[in-house]
């Protein structure tokens, strides 16, 4: 089994745990590095934060519930609006208050992979400098849509 080995690959970085951020369709990279982590049974641990504009919009929800139950993953969705009130999420946009209140304990060890719509990394970027993290730490995927 052989992993991702672009410039956007946790294989490039080793850490003691990541924090995933994704926004919409970014999704689908950061899905490649966990499937390649729980097929590698990485005990590391993981955060992902996932934006969408809807709950009906977020994908592989079901896939990522599977993953909870092979890694040590926290997974926190992030919509734009509220879809009821039972939801334990949270609502708004990923931004530097967001990334404080829910940054794991030991983030100054953790590498960072964002990938998402260009205003999403821009927020998500100036957020993790703000808050200390180092620039060598923070892997950006890039895309435009066509």
């Amino acid at each position: 089994l052989d992993g991702p080995h672009g410039a956007f690959s946790i294989d490039r970085y080793p850490a003691v745990g990541y924090v995933f951020i994704a926004g919409g369709v970014g999704i689908t990279p950061i899905m490649s590095f966990l499937r390649t982590m729980v097929d590698r049974e990485d005990p590391r641990p993981v955060m992902l934060i996932y934006a969408d504009k809807v709950w009906d919009d977020v994908a592989y929800r079901e896939e990522l519930e599977k993953v909870k139950e092979t890694l040590d993953l926290d997974l926190l969705y992030v919509l734009e609006e509220e879809p009821n009130e039972d939801w334990e999420g949270e609502t708004g946009f990923i931004d530097a208050e967001l990334l404080e209140k829910h940054m794991p304990g030991e983030e100054f060890h953790r590498f960072f992979f964002v990938c998402g719509p260009e205003p999403m990394m821009n927020s998500v970027h100036e957020g993790l400098l703000h808050h200390g993290i180092p620039e060598a730490h923070i892997q950006m995927e890039r895309f435009a849509l066509a």
